[in-house]
């Protein structure tokens, strides 16, 4: 992204940034997607097809009339399925981060391939998962504490991964951080999180439609399982790329409107070299009177103050 875009951005622009980013990386970003949720749903598939409801219940004794549910036989299939889900936990935070990683190198003129994005999130495995799981839970909590708490929590901790992956911290701080990034901003960061959910929401409703008549009318198993491995798997690769690059760019506004955004110093901590002979001087906390100032000092080639 130029440097030059680098301000203070209002929520249709923050769409507008994400989308253009999503765009432009979209290929890498796939790749490293599909490498990850391909494998997991085609053993999906699998499991799926390994055993149906009535293969555990053994045929009726023509004496007693009682049937047999074959307990063994359903535990292992419960084992496996757990199993799957598990993986599918892992493929999904692996596809998060390593998506992260493209989207911050993009939006400071890095390019990380799909294979330096996966081992960047490979790395940070442990606490990406461990992240999901106190998200999860502090909002099943909220959510049960008459919705609203939940609600709050939402928008707080909005910006909570692209932290932890950025800044290098820990899930707890991460979360703690984001709340603090997001505190007077609440609205407008909750406001951008939840169109990007719509967004994605909207893309998921079109791939299921568009394979249910396949689904539904057709009565073989396989090609229901396949076909439900399928529409999963392109959804993860549509999606998760941009449900990432909204909330990098989200990140990425917030550190500008109350850091200054020291971008020299947070492009080394992602990896990432600035153009040569780039000096970044941190700008104050900008308000709205100082969204016309350049984005750092002196002016990048080119800039010019937005018309009143």
């Amino acid at each position: 992204m130029d440097p030059a875009s680098i301000r203070p951005l209002s929520v249709g622009e923050i769409l507008d940034a994400a989308i253009t980013i999503f765009r432009s990386r979209a290929a890498t970003m796939m790749k490293a997607v599909l490498v990850v949720v391909a494998p997991v749903q085609a053993l999906s598939a699998v499991v799926a097809l390994s055993a149906q409801p009535d293969d555990f219940v053994s045929e009726t004794d023509p004496v007693t009339g009682a049937t047999n549910f074959e307990v063994a036989e359903f535990i292992g299939f419960v084992v496996a399925a757990l199993g799957v889900a598990a993986l599918g936990v892992v493929a999904t935070q692996l596809a998060t981060g390593a998506c992260l990683k493209s989207v911050a190198g993009a939006y400071l003129e890095g390019d990380p391939d799909w294979k330096e994005t996966l081992r960047f999130a490979r790395s940070r495995l442990g606490s990406l998962i461990w992240l999901s799981i106190l998200y999860g839970v502090g909002l099943l909590f909220g959510f049960l504490l008459c919705i609203v708490p939940g609600v709050w929590l939402f928008g707080a901790w909005a910006v909570a991964t692209p932290v932890m992956l950025i800044e290098e911290r820990k899930a707890g701080q991460s979360l703690s951080r984001s709340r603090a990034l997001v505190k007077g901003r609440w609205g407008p960061s909750f406001l951008v999180v939840l169109i990007g959910f719509i967004l994605a929401g909207i893309v998921q409703t079109v791939l299921e439609g568009l394979l249910a008549g396949v689904l539904l009318s057709s009565a073989n198993d396989v090609v229901r399982a396949v076909g439900s491995a399928i529409t999963a798997t392109l959804s993860s690769t549509l999606v998760t790329p941009f449900t990432a690059a909204v909330g990098v760019v989200l990140y990425f506004d917030l550190r500008v409107r109350k850091e200054g955004f020291d971008l020299e110093l947070l492009a080394h901590r992602v990896g990432i070299e600035p153009p040569e002979g780039t000096t970044f001087v941190p700008r104050p906390s900008a308000s709205p009177e100082d969204d016309d100032r350049p984005p750092f000092w002196p002016p990048p080639p080119g800039w010019r103050p937005r018309a009143p």
